[in-house]
C-alpha cells in the first residue's frame, strides 16, 4: 500500500509531490513548502524531488495552477450549470461552499496568505477575483438582471463568501443548511422552492465519518 517505502528506488510522482506540498501549504502556509519537509513526509529522498521538479519555485508554480483549476475552474463551471431558475442557479454555485471537491476553503486562506508577500500571487488572485466576479454576475444575467444589477448582486455574493473564508469562520452544518434559503433570497431576490432546497440538502448531507 504505502509504495514509497517498499519499492527502492521510487521517486514518487509529480502529483504525490504536489499532493503533500498542497497539505503543507495548508497546515502552514507558503512558508512551510520546503523541500526536506516533503520529502520526510513522503518517505522518500531530497533528491527524488529533483527528479519531477528543477526547483521549489517550480512546485510553487504547480500548487498555484491546481488553485487556479479547482477554486477558480469548478466556481466558473457551477455558475455556467443548467438551471430552470436563478434561485436553482444560486443553489448550484453555492456547491462550492458546501463541496471541499469542488471549492476548498483552506487553500483559498493559504492562498490569499500568500498573496499578501508575493506580488505574483497576488496578481493572480486578483485574476481569480476578476474571472470569479464576471462568472457570477453572467450567471445573473442569464436571467434576465440588468448589467448592474447583476454586476452588484455578484459582488454582493462573492464578496460575502470572501469575508467567511478571511474570518475562517465555522458554523455547525444544519445552521449553515438553515440559512441557505435566506441567502437565496438576499443575493437573488427569489426563495428556493421545497423541492429546490431538498435536491440541494441531498447532495450535501454529512458524510459518514466525515
Amino acid at each position: 500500500m504505502n509504495r514509497q517505502k517498499t519499492e527502492r528506488g521510487w521517486r514518487g510522482t509529480p502529483d504525490l509531490w504536489l499532493d503533500a506540498a498542497y497539505d503543507l501549504l495548508v497546515e502552514g502556509g507558503v512558508e512551510a513548502v520546503k523541500v526536506m519537509p516533503l520529502a520526510e513526509r513522503l518517505g522518500l529522498s531530497r533528491t527524488s524531488f529533483y527528479w519531477h521538479f528543477p526547483d521549489r519555485e517550480a512546485l510553487l508554480s504547480g500548487l498555484i495552477e491546481r488553485w487556479k483549476a479547482k477554486n477558480t475552474g469548478n466556481l466558473v463551471a457551477r455558475c455556467e450549470t443548467p438551471a430552470a431558475t436563478i434561485a436553482e442557479a444560486m443553489l448550484n454555485l453555492f456547491d462550492c461552499w458546501y463541496d471541499s471537491d469542488l471549492f476548498d476553503s483552506g487553500l483559498e486562506f493559504a492562498m490569499r496568505t500568500w498573496a499578501l508577500t508575493d506580488p505574483s500571487v497576488e496578481a493572480a488572485m486578483a485574476d481569480a477575483d476578476t474571472t470569479r466576479i464576471a462568472a457570477i454576475a453572467a450567471l445573473f444575467r442569464r436571467f434576465g438582471y440588468a448589467e448592474t444589477e447583476a454586476d452588484t448582486r455578484a459582488r454582493t455574493l462573492y464578496l460575502t463568501q470572501v469575508g467567511y473564508i478571511a474570518l475562517r469562520s465555522r458554523e455547525e452544518f444544519d445552521l449553515r443548511l438553515a440559512r441557505v434559503p435566506a441567502y437565496v433570497l438576499t443575493f437573488s431576490g427569489q426563495s428556493p422552492t421545497a423541492t429546490e432546497m431538498a435536491a440541494f440538502v441531498a447532495r450535501h448531507q454529512p458524510r459518514s465519518g466525515g
